[in-house]
């Protein structure tokens, strides 16, 4: 009955991360970017002066535009595969497992974020939020293992 119990807490917690992770990566992404686009739009007097002395993002061009999803494509796909890997490392004790997964993921992505700003903001903003929530799911999965145990 235990190995059930423990199976079943690994499961929810390997799917609360995968899953509700990548929901609220999405979410947070989108609100960034809106809250992008009103503080632009409401500056866009003085973003235009800007503009011409400064190198910037076009209008459409915040951290959850089609351009910066295009360069960073296969963002989504790597999200699942790094908050399970987060949380499968938690789960097993093995913590130093998410500095090679955070390192993978930051060389893997170096030529696309190297010259892109937008990108590399979206890129950190969903690392974060992905690497948080994974690391949660994890410590609660181990601790609701901690307590059947």
């Amino acid at each position: 009955m235990r190995i059930l119990l423990d199976v079943a807490i690994w499961a929810a917690a390997l799917a609360l991360s995968v899953w509700l992770g990548a929901w609220l990566t999405g979410r947070l992404l989108a609100r960034i970017d809106a809250a992008d686009r009103k503080a632009r739009a409401a500056d866009d007097g003085a973003a235009r002066a800007t503009e011409a002395t400064a190198p910037a993002r076009a209008a459409g061009d915040g951290v959850d535009s089609a351009r910066v999803r295009a360069v960073l494509r296969g963002g989504w796909w790597i999200g699942v595969l790094e908050r399970l890997a987060v949380t499968a490392c938690i789960l097993v004790g093995f913590t130093p497992g998410i500095a090679v997964v955070v390192a993978v993921k930051g060389l893997g992505r170096f030529p696309q974020l190297r010259d892109d700003p937008a990108a590399s903001e979206r890129f950190v903003i969903g690392s974060l939020a992905s690497l948080v929530w994974s690391a949660v799911m994890g410590f609660a999965g181990l601790a609701l293992l901690g307590l059947v145990a």
